[in-house]
């Protein structure tokens, strides 16, 4: 969490029944976690776990990974763009230098 810049403060955590598989446990007592970034607004609900502390470490884990999908995409996506620049203006390039080549060549005389 450190490393991505997510901070206790960021994130708003509630308790929940999960239910399921896990017996009377699960149907009692609250072990499930609704984990929400405040700043994204991105929501991880966890309850993978038949505690609520695996739950809540488990529910971290979720969101740094979806965070850090996130981050690299727009990453990715960014460098994508800058290629896609740098293969136009060559594609410009190529073609004005054709035409250059094209408007000489009908110029001279023969």
């Amino acid at each position: 969490m450190e490393v991505l810049g997510i901070s206790e403060k960021d994130l708003s955590e509630r308790f929940i029944k999960s239910g399921g598989k896990g017996g009377q446990n699960v149907n009692k007592v609250s072990t499930a976690v609704h984990l929400v970034h405040i700043p994204t607004g991105k929501q991880i609900k966890c309850s993978v776990y038949r505690t609520q502390g695996l739950n809540r470490y488990k529910a971290r884990d979720l969101l740094c990974l979806e965070l850090e999908r996130k981050w690299n995409q727009a990453e990715s996506d960014a460098f994508v763009q800058k290629l896609r620049k740098k293969k136009q203006d060559k594609h410009r390039k190529s073609i004005k230098k054709k035409l250059e080549k094209e408007k000489t060549e009908w110029n001279e005389p023969m």
